[in-house]
Formats: structure tokens, sequence, C-alpha cells
């Protein structure tokens, strides 16, 4: 049975609705962790980026695309990735329950949990798809941070990465000031380098097909940093 059979079944036999899945999840991986955190980041991708897309009352195929960029499945399995994203979509249950029940994968975390960071930056990757981030989405993104116990600055940090109607802003994308000292955002910049490489996103417990996230962070660290270098050797 693939990763995804695997989801799907789990899904199925909660009675095709996902919010109740998350226990489900919990008592089936039990003894294995790892894939229990794999299939819960997943489940939490499929539900939150499904409900986020009709956010703005239009779900679009820049958004759909955006899911599967996320989520790198096999062709042979793109039935089953469908069926649970619409799933998701019909689902009555509401966001911000499901929401909670995913903070609390995160236990031993009280704030910024790692996992549910990944969650959010997805959200934004797809939320950004169609070329525009709506005031509505922009709403949903908030208020499940605010579940997730994010911190107001992390999640601003991790909105620099993806909205910027003028070029973003170095400075914010680091979570650093203009009137820091270059070692401080070097230093800064080196552990966040080690938080996200896409290595750590695998030892948190996203799937192996997830890319996405780990090479757009990646890629905005490296040109934050670049940026704030260029402009102090100038200065």
């Amino acid at each position: 049975m693939s990763f995804w059979d695997s989801i799907l079944s789990i899904v199925t036999a909660t009675g095709n609705a996902l919010a109740g899945v998350v226990e489900a999840i919990r008592t089936l991986f039990e003894g294995d962790p790892e894939t229990r955190r794999k299939v819960a980041f997943s489940v939490a991708m499929i539900a939150l980026s499904a409900k986020m897309a009709k956010a703005d009352g239009i779900v679009t195929e820049a958004e759909v695309s955006a899911f599967r960029d996320i989520f790198k499945f096999p062709d042979d399995q793109a039935r089953n990735v469908a069926r649970l994203y619409n799933l998701a979509r019909q689902d009555v249950a509401g966001f911000e329950a499901y929401a909670e029940k995913l903070s609390s994968l995160c236990v031993s975390c009280e704030q910024n949990c790692p996992v549910l960071e990944d969650i959010i930056d997805g959200l934004f990757h797809i939320a950004k798809s169609d070329g525009a981030l709506h005031d509505k989405e922009i709403a949903f993104l908030t208020r499940v941070a605010e579940i997730f116990r994010m911190g107001d600055q992390r999640f601003h940090e991790i909105m620099a990465r993806h909205v910027h109607a003028s070029g973003a802003d170095p400075y914010k994308v680091l979570g650093v000031s203009p009137k820091d000292d270059f070692s401080i955002i070097r230093k800064r910049y080196r552990v966040l380098v080690s938080e996200n490489h896409p290595d750590m996103l695998v030892a948190r417990g996203a799937p192996d097909e997830l890319h996405a996230i780990a090479h757009d962070r990646m890629a905005a660290l490296n040109a934050a940093y670049e940026a704030i270098e260029k402009e102090r050797r100038a200065a």
C-alpha cells in the first residue's frame, strides 16, 4: 500500500470527514511516530490548503497546481490525492476546529513549532500562486497561525518571504533590523539555514515528496542574506 493509499484508507475509515482524522492517526500509528508525523503533516496540508483555497470564494487552477507543486506525488497516485483534496473542500467542519486538533501534534513546543511553521509556509505558497494574496486568505493564515501559537514576529518573517509589493525586505525575511551589526545578521542567517535545511524538514516528519517548501525557503533566505551583504559592502 502506498503512502497516499494509507492516508485515503484512514479518511475512508473515519467516514470521509477529515476533521476526525487526527485521532485516528494517533491510534493507528501509536508505535510508529515517524509515519504518524508524515501522515499528519500531509493530511494537514491537504485539509487546510483546500479550505484556504476557498477563503476568497474561488478555487483556481493555479492553487490546485501549487498544491501539486508542493506534493510531488507519482502520477499513479493523482486520483487518490485529488479525492483527498476534494473531500477536504466538501467537509463541513470549520478550519479552526481542525487547526486546533493539529496544534496538539506539537505538544512539546509551546510556541513556534517547526512542523506547524512548515504548514503555514506551505499555505502561503499555495495562497500566492494565483498572483495575489487576498485579504480573506491573509486573515485565514493569520488565524491559523494564532491557533498554532505562532509568535507575531515569526509569522511576519514567514509572510515576508511571500508577500512584498515592491520587493522583499531582506531584513524582515531574516528577522533582523537594519540597525543590527552585520555579525549579528550573519549569525542569525546561519541559524535559519541550519533550522530550515531540506534535511531538517524531512527530519521533522514532512513527507519525502514535499520539497517546494524547503527549496523556496532556502532560496528566500539566501537571497535576503546576499542582498544585505551587498548593501553593507557598498556602504
